[in-house]
C-alpha cells in the first residue's frame, strides 16, 4: 500500500473514531456489549479535547503524508478536516473545551437514554 492511500486509510479510520465517539451510545442502545469499547474510546476523545493533546492519528497520518510526498498540516484531525469546514475562523482554546464538554453531554444524553430505554424493556419504572 503506498503511503498516499495509508494516509487516506488512516484519515477515514480517524473519522470513524470520532463519529464513534461522538454518537457510539446509539450503538450500544442496539449492541450494550459495546459499551465497553464505547466509554473508553469516548474518554479518550474527551481526554484529547480537554488537554488540547494531539491524537496519534493525526501525527500518523501526517507523517505518512509527508512520506508520499504530500503536505502534512498543522494542528489536529478535527482543526483540519471538520472544523475548517464548520468553523473557517479556526480551532480556539474555547472551542476545544467546548468540543469536549459536547462529547460529554452527547454521551450523558444518549446513556440517559439507553438506560432509560432498557429499564422500560424490562419492566421497571425509572
Amino acid at each position: 500500500m503506498n503511503d498516499a492511500l495509508a494516509a487516506t486509510a488512516v484519515l477515514l479510520l480517524h473519522l470513524a473514531f470520532v463519529l464513534f465517539v461522538v454518537f457510539g451510545a446509539l450503538l450500544v442502545a442496539r449492541r450494550p456489549v459495546l459499551a465497553w469499547l464505547h466509554l473508553p474510546a469516548a474518554a479518550w476523545g474527551f481526554f484529547v479535547e480537554f488537554s488540547g493533546r494531539g491524537c496519534p492519528l493525526t501525527a500518523w497520518e501526517n507523517l505518512l503524508r509527508v512520506r508520499a510526498g504530500l503536505a502534512g498540516y498543522e494542528g489536529g484531525f478535527i482543526e483540519h478536516h471538520v472544523l475548517r469546514l464548520l468553523y473557517p475562523a479556526g480551532l480556539t482554546r474555547e472551542l476545544q473545551l467546548a468540543l469536549a464538554a459536547a462529547v460529554v453531554i452527547v454521551n450523558l444524553l444518549l446513556y440517559g437514554w439507553v438506560f432509560l430505554r432498557s429499564r422500560a424493556r424490562s419492566g421497571r419504572r425509572p
